[in-house]
């Protein structure tokens, strides 16, 4: 092992998002490694335009003068002996968007590892940082693991908790778990050098799923608790966004409203119909949930720009809604 340890360990990278790009950057400027091939998903058609992208993890790559491999899946054998020529000591993989097949895993002459946005065994899966936010979790973290066939069920090898403030929200939490898990995944490789690496088997029973998100995660149901909503507002911003439909008087006409999070008012809604908007005093609109008041500081109608609920009041006030004053 000290032989072993005084030369630099052959790390392929695999990501996908901007969340694994602050990883590869973190093992880039750190030195103590030699990234000598990143893998990250097929460049993809994205923005109005539906020109091909490359991803953030590409980018960085790029930037750095490193090999790039793209494959679609690892169901080509040539794929995986590809990835075997390079002769990896680690696989480190964070937000790659593929489940690895286990003759890729066997590909790491140490082992495969990767980083986890959540406290395992909880939020296994897709969105761990949304699925916690939204159930009002107090804190989440990194998780180091061993990777192995199934889905996020490999043993433990360093875990940190995040806490999470009740303003907290998605995009927040994920900037501050992705700076997280560089120095999280330096320090594993660290404590294997020297010895020092404790294995936790997860207990399976405690496991929960964080389901992939999708657009509909986003629609608003103001029948709920006022703090339920504020949960699902700040677990899907930025994406998909939380958003209702407001309809005029009729029910003729209709617009989608994007809700930035905001926070919950002391005031009873009692008596007041779940989803009526409510001019607050200093301008503020408020919507009725079943228990209280949600305050929302930022508003963007379909269509056009974000705006503050002042604006939204003054340019939107009778023209294709009603808009209830409480007393």
């Amino acid at each position: 092992m000290a032989e072993e340890s005084v030369m630099k360990k052959r790390v392929v990278f695999m990501g996908t998002p901007d969340f694994a790009a602050v990883i590869l950057k973190d093992l880039l400027e750190w030195g103590g490694c030699d990234i000598i091939g990143v893998y990250t998903q097929p460049d993809r058609p994205g923005g109005r335009g539906q020109k091909l992208r490359q991803s953030p993890v590409k980018e960085t790559a790029l930037e750095w003068n490193l090999p790039v491999y793209q494959p679609v899946n690892f169901k080509d054998k040539a794929d995986i002996e590809t990835l075997r020529s390079l002769e990896p000591d680690y696989l480190v993989v964070a937000a790659y968007g593929l489940i690895l097949p286990q003759d890729v895993l066997d590909c790491a002459k140490i082992m495969p590892i990767n980083v986890h946005a959540s406290l395992l065994p909880k939020y296994r899966g897709a969105a761990p940082i949304q699925r916690a936010i939204e159930n009002g979790e107090a804190a989440t973290g990194i998780t180091i693991m061993k990777m192995e066939a199934g889905l996020d069920t490999g043993p433990m090898l360093l875990q940190h908790a995040l806490g999470i403030a009740w303003d907290d929200y998605a995009g927040k939490i994920h900037d501050e778990l992705a700076a997280m898990g560089g120095p999280m995944v330096i320090e594993t490789m660290q404590r294997y050098d020297d010895g020092t690496m404790s294995v936790f088997k997860q207990d399976d029973e405690l496991a929960t799923y964080a389901a992939k998100l999708s657009k509909e995660d986003g629609l608003i149901d103001w029948n709920r608790p006022a703090g339920k909503v504020h949960d699902q507002i700040r677990a899907m911003h930025p994406w998909p966004g939380a958003y209702f439909f407001w309809k005029n008087e009729d029910g003729n006409d209709e617009l989608r409203l994007n809700i930035y999070p905001g926070r919950v008012s002391d005031e009873s809604a009692e008596g007041i119909k779940p989803g009526t908007l409510l001019e607050q005093p200093g301008g503020i609109l408020g919507i009725a949930c079943a228990d209280k008041i949600y305050l929302v500081d930022k508003i963007k109608p379909a269509g056009k720009k974000a705006m503050d609920s002042q604006g939204f009041l003054c340019g939107y006030l009778g023209r294709c809604c009603i808009i209830e004053h409480k007393d």
